[in-house]
């Protein structure tokens, strides 16, 4: 494995998306996780910073980039610290144009 990467399935519960590791694995096997755009089905694939993950939750498509591999499932805002969630920049980026235009 490259240093610094974790297999997805670990990572995605570590990063709280989802409540089990056997669930995120399931989802993985199911194709309705991509990295990088492309559709993975081996819970065992490897991210690592800077990785794009797209994923459904509930009724929202989630993109998400990579910071951090994590050591662990912490608390809640631990797990923030692992990820960035690219549809709030977007949302924020839309609301800055919006404003600019009233």
């Amino acid at each position: 494995m490259v240093p610094g990467a974790i297999r997805m399935d670990k990572w995605l519960w570590q990063a709280r998306f989802f409540k089990s590791r056997s669930l995120s694995a399931t989802q993985i096997e199911k194709g309705a996780v991509r990295l990088n755009g492309q559709p993975v089905t081996r819970p065992a694939q490897s991210v690592k910073p800077g990785d794009v993950l797209t994923f459904a939750q509930g009724s929202r498509i989630r993109l998400i980039r990579v910071l951090a591999p994590g050591e662990r499932r912490g608390p809640a805002p631990e797990a923030q610290g692992l990820y960035e969630d690219l549809d709030a920049v977007e949302r924020d980026a839309a609301h800055c144009v919006a404003d600019a235009i009233e």
